[in-house]
């Protein structure tokens, strides 16, 4: 049997403005829109990516999503594309022996990190 994650809840205040900043800022494909009375749902996926984003149907707490984990082939690529598009971004850093350190790491150890305006947090 396969096991497919497809979808994660992204808590958030104002579901117009973290559909801009994921769609405009971040460049994730709006899939949809939709609202049902009081309920709207907004559906987002990372180019790429099988696994969306889903804004206005979380019980939980906005800010509250931690570390999600977005993969690339080129993270200095994903650092320059995300801080063009006004994101704020950090510098790639590697974790080393003594911690986070800035710079590079191996193929696999190189990450940055951003978050949202609810402070959603992001790893690439």
């Amino acid at each position: 049997m396969e096991w497919k994650l497809e979808l994660v809840p992204v808590p958030v205040t104002d579901v117009d403005r973290a559909k801009e900043f994921y769609a405009d800022r971040v460049g994730f494909h709006l899939d949809f829109d939709h609202r049902s009375g009081d309920m709207r749902i907004v559906q987002l996926t990372p180019p790429g990516s099988a696994c969306s984003i889903a804004l206005g149907v979380s019980g939980a707490p906005p800010g509250s999503a931690q570390g999600l984990q977005l993969v690339v082939r080129d993270v200095d690529a994903a650092r320059a594309e995300l801080a063009a598009r006004g994101v704020d971004v950090s510098p790639v850093r590697h974790l080393g022996p003594d911690g986070w350190a800035d710079g590079r790491g191996e193929e696999w150890n190189s990450f940055l990190f951003f978050g949202d305006p609810d402070g959603n947090t992001w790893t690439v």
